[in-house]
């Protein structure tokens, strides 16, 4: 099955709390969206993937081996379809796990833009306007060079999704600030200090 939006955004509200992780939720929600019709998929399963893709986060960041696996289980109870189950699995190929890697289009976006939007939502942040609607790929790339700066961020992680994707980084960057552009207010962005 594929959830509605509500049953996904309602599911994800039982095992978080914190609102750093719904706002990071909703990103990736809005950026799945947008790169779904590049790649003919459906907007609505691409969109509950990206909000879903963290579900079990809250509860397994003190045991990260465990992140996307103990997900599993809690998303195929709902009774949902086995492609969300691999996506959001997939998406920590690489770092957590090494037997499901990003493979369909949907699976190779996500792995590509779960960290680039933390980290163009980062560099936001440190604008005078705090915002998105003048923030040019260039000045991401600018802070990428910059190993101190989100240092949290795997920045190796986004380069292979860029790659798997065969998609320049820069353009992957363009196309993440203008699908978060019009949710910027409800990330936390677009407040000047």
């Amino acid at each position: 099955m594929i959830p509605t939006r509500e049953a996904a955004l309602e599911l994800f509200l039982r095992h978080n709390r914190d609102e750093m992780h719904l706002r990071h939720a909703r990103a990736l929600e809005v950026v799945m969206r947008h790169f779904a019709p590049r790649y003919g998929g459906d907007v609505d399963l691409w969109g509950v993937v990206g909000l879903l893709h963290d579900l079990d986060w809250e509860e397994t960041q003190h045991a990260p081996e465990r992140h996307t696996a103990d997900a599993i289980p809690l998303l195929r109870d709902e009774g949902y379809d086995e492609q969300i189950v691999r996506a959001m699995r997939s998406h920590s190929w690489g770092l957590l796990q090494d037997d499901v890697p990003p493979v369909t289009p949907m699976e190779k976006v996500l792995y590509a833009v779960d960290e680039l939007t933390g980290f163009v939502s980062a560099v936001a942040l440190v604008r005078p306007s705090r915002s998105l609607s003048d923030l040019e790929p260039k000045s991401v790339l600018k802070k990428w060079k910059d190993k101190a700066f989100a240092r949290g961020v795997d920045r190796e992680v986004i380069s292979r999704g860029a790659e798997l994707l065969n998609v320049p980084l820069e353009e992957l960057i363009s196309a993440v600030i203008e699908a978060l552009r019009p949710v910027e207010t409800e990330l936390g962005l677009g407040t000047a200090r």
